[in-house]
């Protein structure tokens, strides 16, 4: 650095000296220009003046002597003697021509130099009158004689004047450049001394303040400065000192930056404004596969797959996390979860975004696993209820809009319980394997076949033809299916029969949609099973008693709130670590003169199909919330009460006003209350649905996924909203402890849910296996009969009131566990 100073002050000093010496060199020479020119010009006019007239001169006295000569020769006509004058006139080199003329100015003579002279500049031409007697008449003639003269000599003359003169010029200029050169030399040696001098002095000083420099810019703050200058640079010195100073006590370094980051198990891209990589850790190496070198400098969008690219946004809003897939340097793709911030300062240099990409292959799998567990049965990999209900619809809308028919088989196993006890689970298990081969091999590719129930299947074949009677064909297939069925089945290597009992209906003759036509189907099939069972029997309306009690159901409803014939009950919800009981769940029930408690599955889907939902579900509010306002006079902390909300609910203009109406009303927190959805209900608006629960949940509410694991939509879909609590389906709960599948879902759901940082609790507990399992696998919430039945809101407040100062509800449930775990 200060060899490179050194050298700057010289060039530049030699630089300087340099123009100065052409800026003079140039003015002597002009002025020698000048000075030349003008004296050239005066002493070249006067020779030249002064040659002219030499010449003309001796052009006279040679017409001079030749005149007399000519006359005498004329006036005797000797002719010869004319001839004589020329060449006598010759005899000067610088005569070119010579000639005579009569007086009417014709040629008498002439005669030319035999060696003329060669001149640039015309001859000097003299004329002179002849005057001469003529031998005959005697009378006096005029005769002219022309001298022409060469202009030779005179310009030689001129030309070695010239050259003289330059030579004694250039002498002159030689002289004055010689003593310019000897002032100027010594100038320019003693400039660049001191330009030498002076670099080497701040040489040292700048030398130590770019060591300083360097060291700060790689984060290295402890060596101080030694300043020692009083000028300038010195208060330079001394800024910098002070900056390292504040810099050590106030920055964290870059190296402690770097070990923080590659500590991350998440890749980490720091990125400019256009997108261009400045820095990734050593998890994003490793993800891409890439060095650090080869990373840094290129756009980031360059490592996301290309079919990805269009839909990745660079411009993520802080604190969301969106999916896409990245391109590895093997040509791999993985799918990550990325995460993005601005880096918010005023500098230009820091400003861009941080981004952090999770590796979440994984999850995927898991998703995967759980998508094909819930729809698909395990045992004889047929679509399961769910799955085939979501295909049934599929195919009824196809022919609704192509007007063709939809068949439905609804097909139970007679007396299959009788296999499982006498042979045990296994041998079942195996017997429906081979069942569910037959059937499938007997079936065409277009007909799609389920596993509804345990023993209970359902297909249905579509693109019937409207406009014929298709119960022949379908008889035809139903006979054929209880033929294949009626054949032997080798169980533990003994011969095992069994029957089968078959519904038809068809859509839209029997029903129009979904549940119906299962639910005339399974009524059909009842009648063919009350009939004996091997046989089959098509849908008519008399077989279904329970569409006439539905109509009755709609009908008395409607009055049910004005009669106060709806009762909420509670279900505690159980920490199975100790057996307290730290909230419930409120389950609405409907209390109908001469029927009983009727559940919720039989009136809900009427009150949908009408507004009594939005009507109910007020109410419900209402009660719940005036509940709980009553036990907070006995009770504090009475826990977190869960409320389930329907579709049609979050449909209605006013949701979110009536539910700040009814917290105020009863002045109520609602961060003491849990909504909970189902993924079929999220999944319908899915853009309105997140700002709507985006609103409660600021409003302080939680937020539950009810019977997750049933649904359609992936857990990455289930993110963009704001839920902090997974509710696993009591279907996957019921057999758990003897089920291996339902244990692998279960144990997946659980698993998720604890790495998004998510609550679970399961519901439909009834058995002490199911409770050891779920602490096993780490699911410490729960709610089902086990923990007894539901209950009226004073005997949930003599709960919350008996725990206030005294153990726990169902400590004694919970005991031996909690002491399992503690000794673990």
């Amino acid at each position: 650095m200060a060899r490179s100073l050194r050298s700057q002050y010289l060039t530049f000093a030699l630089g300087i000296g340099a123009l100065l010496c052409a800026l003079i060199g140039a003015l002597l020479l002009y002025d020698h220009r000048v000075d030349s020119k003008e004296f050239n010009s005066t002493t070249f006019n006067a020779v030249q003046q002064k040659l002219d007239a030499d010449l003309q001169h001796r052009a006279r006295e040679l017409s001079a002597q030749a005149s007399p000569q000519l006359a005498a020769a004329l006036g005797a006509g000797n002719t010869r003697e004319i001839q004589a004058i020329p060449t006598r006139l010759f005899q000067d080199h610088d005569v070119l021509r010579v000639e005579v003329r009569s007086p009417d100015n014709q040629v008498l003579f002439a005669a030319d130099a035999a060696q003329p002279a060669a001149a640039i500049s015309p001859p000097y031409v003299l004329d002179t009158p002849v005057t001469y007697i003529t031998p005959r008449t005697h009378t006096l003639q005029n005769a002219n004689l022309r001298i022409w003269m060469s202009q030779a000599s005179v310009e030689n003359a001129l030309g070695g004047l010239s050259e003289k003169i330059q030579g004694q010029q250039a002498y002159h200029l030689r002289q004055r450049l010689s003593v310019f050169a000897g002032v100027i030399i010594p100038l320019l040696t003693l400039a660049a001394i001191g330009a030498w001098l002076i670099a080497r002095s701040l040489s040292k000083p700048i030398s130590a303040l770019v060591r300083t420099a360097n060291r700060i810019g790689e984060g290295d703050y402890s060596r101080p400065l030694d300043v020692k200058r009083r000028d300038e640079l010195g208060q330079l010195q001394d800024a910098i000192e002070r900056m390292r100073q504040n810099l050590r006590e106030t920055t964290i370094t870059k190296n402690y930056l770097t070990t923080v980051l590659n500590s991350l198990g998440d890749a980490v891209f720091v990125t400019a404004p256009d997108g261009l990589v400045k820095s990734s850790n050593q998890a994003a190496q490793q993800l891409l596969g890439f060095t650090e070198t080869d990373i840094t400098g290129k756009p980031l969008l360059s490592f996301i797959d290309e079919a990805h690219r269009a839909s990745f946004d660079l411009t993520l809003t802080a604190g969301e996390s969106r999916e896409t897939v990245i391109r590895t340097a093997s040509g791999q793709t993985i799918p990550v979860s990325m995460a993005a911030a601005p880096i918010t300062t005023e500098d230009p240099q820091f400003q861009g975004h941080i981004y952090v990409a999770r590796n979440i292959t994984e999850r995927k799998r898991a998703e995967r696993r759980i998508r094909y567990l819930a729809r698909y049965d395990t045992l004889t990999k047929m679509p399961n209820r769910m799955q085939f209900q979501h295909l049934l619809q599929q195919a009824i809308a196809r022919a609704r809009r192509n007007q063709r028919l939809v068949a439905l088989l609804y097909l139970d196993l007679d007396r299959f319980k009788e296999v499982n006890d006498t042979f045990g689970h296994a041998a079942g298990d195996r017997t429906l394997e081979i069942f569910s081969e037959r059937l499938t091999r007997n079936l065409s590719k277009e007909m799609v076949i389920g596993r509804l129930a345990g023993d209970e299947f359902a297909l249905f074949i579509d693109a019937l033809p409207a406009d014929i009677d298709n119960r022949a064909n379908l008889s035809t297939l139903a006979r054929t299916l209880l033929d294949e069925i009626g054949r032997p089945f080798y169980v533990n290597q003994e011969e095992v029969y069994l029957t089968a009992s078959i519904g038809i209906a068809m859509c839209p003759h029997d029903a129009e949609n979904v549940i119906d036509l299962i639910r005339n189907a399974d009524a059909a099939m009842y009648h063919s099973k009350q009939n004996g069972g091997n046989s089959h029997a098509f849908y008519v309306p008399d077989m279904n008693a329970a569409a006439v009690e539905r109509l009755m159901l709609k009908s008395k409803l409607r009055r049910a709130l004005e009669r106060d014939e709806l009762v909420i009950l509670y279900q505690p919800k159980v920490d199975l670590r100790d057996g307290r009981v730290i909230g419930a769940e409120a389950l609405l029930r409907w209390r109908l003169p001469g029927h009983g408690d009727i559940p919720p599955l039989q009136f809900i889907p009427l009150a949908e199909e009408t507004s009594l939902i939005l009507e109910i579900g007020e109410w419900v509010m209402n009660r719940v919330c005036g509940d709980y306002r009553e036990w907070q006079r006995v009770v504090a902390q009475p826990g977190r009460v869960s409320i389930n909300l329907s579709l049609r609910q979050l449909k209605q203009t006013s949701f979110i006003a009536r539910f700040r109406a009814v917290f105020r009303k009863h002045d109520v927190s609602p961060t003491s209350f849990e909504l909970e959805v189902t993924e079929t209900t999220l999944m319908t608006d899915p853009k309105r649905t997140v700002r709507l629960l985006n609103e409660l949940y600021s409003m302080g509410l939680h937020l539950a996924i009810d019977d997750f694991g049933t649904g359609y939509s992936s857990l990455s879909a289930l993110q963009q909203f704001p839920i902090s609590t997974l509710k696993i389906d009591q279907s996957f709960v019921r057999d758990v402890a003897i089920d291996s599948d339902d244990a692998a879902i279960v144990r997946t759901i659980i698993d998720m849910g604890k790495s998004l940082e998510m609550e679970v609790v399961a519901e439909g507990v009834e058995t002490r296996e199911q409770l050891e399992f779920l602490r096993k696998h780490g699911c410490f919430l729960a709610q089902g009969r086990l923990f007894g039945d539901v209950m009226d809101a004073a005997s949930l407040l003599a709960i919350f009131a008996e725990q206030r100062n005294g153990p726990a509800h169902f400590a004694q449930l919970c005991g031996p566990a909690r002491a399992a775990l503690s000794a673990g």
